[in-house]
């Protein structure tokens, strides 16, 4: 690697996060507005720029709490995206993660040294974001779909448990098509990736349920 060589020079790292929760039966994405240019008071995923003295993930655990105030996340990273003028000030090359969240355990901060707001928004309803992060949500809903059918990605949705209706009807929102609830329910109670907690509680008015929690997966199955 030649240092000096010009090609080099002028890039950073972007550390983009998608946080997504499941709020009656929508699936929404956390976002906040941009306080400064470039694309001031547009509306945008959650990240920024890494300092050259931390890794990665130490990166966007902070953009994330800088930036929402949410000190305790499990995100995981999902893609890269690295179109050279994906950013007008310099090169970026953006990594994209992806978690997600109960939203009704997280009070957010509405305003910030860089942000002028923060709210959840349905996926449907998201449009014109800044730089390219109507790509990367993209990508990161295709990937929260996958890695549901085949991961305990929901398990930080539901750290106190859930019913299977409940959970079904999580499914349904995020996947955004109808499941067969007897088929549902076998499929689950089979796969050996949900517990009895003992407990029960109503969901929606209904007779009581049974209380799951997800089990630690240690390998990767198909719920669908």
């Amino acid at each position: 690697m030649e240092v000096n060589n010009p090609l080099y020079s002028k890039q950073g790292i972007h550390v983009i996060s998608s946080l997504f929760t499941v709020d009656k039966g929508i699936t929404k994405v956390l976002l906040v507005k941009r306080k400064n240019e470039p694309y001031k008071n547009m509306w945008a995923l959650v990240g920024g720029a890494l300092y050259n003295n931390e890794t990665l993930e130490e990166g966007i655990i902070r953009e994330i709490y800088e930036k929402t105030g949410i000190s305790e996340v499990d995100v995981n990273m999902f893609s890269i995206f690295s179109k050279v003028d994906r950013s007008p000030v310099q090169r970026m090359i953006a990594v994209g993660y992806i978690g997600v969240i109960d939203s009704d355990k997280v009070e957010l901060l509405r305003e910030t040294m860089n942000t002028t707001d923060c709210d959840w928004f349905p996926i449907f309803e998201v449009s014109d974001l800044a730089y390219d992060h109507n790509e990367i949500l993209e990508e990161a809903i295709n990937s929260l779909r996958q890695r549901i059918t085949k991961t305990d990605i929901l398990r930080s949705l539901y750290p106190n448990g859930f019913t299977l209706p409940e959970l079904q009807k999580t499914y349904e929102a995020i996947l955004n098509k109808e499941l067969d609830r007897r088929n549902f329910r076998k499929k689950m109670l089979n796969l050996g990736i949900i517990s009895d907690t003992g407990k029960s509680k109503r969901f929606e008015g209904n007779k009581p349920a049974k209380i799951y929690k997800f089990k630690k997966i240690k390998k990767n199955k198909d719920v669908f």
